[in-house]
């Protein structure tokens, strides 16, 4: 019913959800791409609605991390939850072995941004170094994601 509308509204509320999608949680570049190209989107202006909404959710993280990292803690705690969590043991490895360059440029393919930013700022890295890995990574994975996406699409005629 969703896709429905977003597929039949106005380019711009197509814009606005898919800068709300790539704001949210768990929803990477890797999923907003595919979707706003499918859609008949523009793809240059499908990378940067998708960068801006994700950047702004690292941002958000980067500067309210403390907020969020007590908050998600009391809900672990609440839950039971103890052991790490299979991402977050995979982010560790990458983080030990490659540090933050490393977590940042392999995370949305792996982990998620979202994510490995919050898992960085966990295992010590400073908010600056971690948003401005996060951001780099973003801008080419997004890059990655659009023209893969177009060719992508175009080559099985998709689109």
């Amino acid at each position: 019913m969703m896709l429905e509308w977003a597929q039949e509204a106005n380019v711009i509320w197509q814009y606005i959800l898919l800068f709300l999608l790539a704001i949210a949680p768990w929803m990477d570049v890797s999923i907003i791409v595919p979707l706003g190209i499918v859609w008949g989107l523009s793809p240059v202006g499908v990378g940067l609605t998708a960068f801006a909404g994700n950047f702004l959710l690292i941002l958000l993280l980067g500067l309210f991390f403390k907020q969020i990292a007590e908050w998600r803690t009391a809900r672990r705690v609440k839950k039971g939850i103890t052991a790490p969590t299979k991402r977050e043991t995979r982010s560790r490895a990458i983080w030990e072995k490659y540090g933050i360059p490393g977590l940042a440029l392999l995370a949305p393919i792996l982990v998620g941004t979202d994510i490995a930013a919050m898992l960085a700022l966990t295992f010590g890295s400073s908010k600056t170094r971690v948003v401005g890995w996060m951001t780099v990574s973003l801008a080419l994975w997004t890059i990655i994601f659009v023209v893969g996406s177009v060719y992508g699409f175009n080559f099985l005629s998709f689109t």
